[in-house]
C-alpha cells in the first residue's frame, strides 16, 4: 500500500541527523517538522528569515505573524531567531545548510531536478530552490511517484531525462515517493532502489518509472 503524505514525511525525517541545519521546501516537505525523531536536535531554516522554528501549531494556537516560506503558520521555539531574507539566502549560498527537503515535478536518473515551473503556466516566481540545490550539502526530494492529469492520464516523474526546465543539474541525493526510496550517485549518475512502501512490489515500481534504476540486494519494506 503506497505511503500517505504523512508517512512520506516521516520517512524523510529519517534522513536528518543530530545538529543538522535543515531547509524544508513547500508541500509535503513542510510536514517533516512534525516527525523529527525524539532526542534529535535540528535547526529548521526558512528562506523568509526564520531559524530554529518548531512544528505546525495546534488549531487555535496559530500566530499569523509566524509563517514559513510557504506562508504556513509555524511555532516559535526558545532557539528561534529572525533576520532578513537576504541573510537567509546568504546562509544557503554560503553552504551553511546541511540538507534541503524539496518537492519536485520531475527527477532524472542522474539527479537532475525540475521543480519550479511548467512552460505555459503562470508562476509567481522561481523561489529559492535554485539557490538551495546549489548551496546545500544534501538534497532529498519528496514527491508522488506519478503525475495525474485532469483527463485521467498519468505520467512518470522519475525519468531518463527531465523534460521541464531544470532547477539544478545532478543535485538530488535521495528521492522518496509514495511507492519507494531511491539513492542517486551524483558522480556516476546511477539510481538505486533501496526501500519499498509496504505491499509495493519491484515490478509495480518499474511499471510506473521511466528512469533506469539498480536495486539493493534486498530492498527494505
Amino acid at each position: 500500500m503506497p505511503w500517505t503524505r504523512d508517512q512520506m514525511a516521516e520517512r524523510a525525517a529519517k534522513e536528518l541527523r543530530d545538529g543538522f541545519y535543515v531547509n524544508l521546501g513547500i508541500g509535503i516537505p513542510t510536514l517533516v517538522s512534525n516527525y523529527i525523531p525524539k532526542g534529535m536536535t535540528v535547526q529548521l531554516q526558512s528562506e523568509n528569515g526564520m531559524l530554529g522554528f518548531g512544528p505546525f501549531p495546534y488549531e487555535g494556537d496559530e500566530d499569523p505573524d509566524l509563517i514559513n516560506a510557504g506562508k504556513q503558520t509555524v511555532t516559535e521555539l526558545p532557539t528561534t531567531s529572525y533576520f532578513s531574507s537576504a541573510d537567509s539566502f546568504a546562509m544557503i549560498r554560503g553552504g551553511h545548510i546541511d540538507i534541503a527537503l524539496l518537492g519536485a515535478m520531475q527527477v532524472a536518473e542522474n539527479g537532475d531536478l525540475a521543480n519550479w515551473m511548467i512552460p505555459g503556466k503562470m508562476v509567481k516566481g522561481m523561489g529559492g530552490a535554485m539557490d538551495l540545490v546549489a548551496g546545500v550539502k544534501r538534497v532529498v526530494v519528496i514527491m508522488e511517484h506519478i503525475a495525474k492529469a485532469k483527463d485521467g492520464t498519468v505520467e512518470p516523474k522519475l525519468l531518463h531525462k527531465c523534460t521541464l526546465p531544470l532547477t539544478g543539474a545532478g543535485v538530488v541525493d535521495v528521492v522518496i515517493t509514495d511507492l519507494a526510496v531511491f539513492n542517486i550517485d551524483k558522480v556516476k549518475g546511477g539510481m538505486t532502489l533501496i526501500e519499498l512502501a509496504p505491499g509495493v512490489t519491484v515490478d509495480g515500481v518499474k511499471q510506473k518509472t521511466e528512469a533506469t534504476f539498480n536495486m539493493d540486494a534486498k530492498p527494505k519494506h
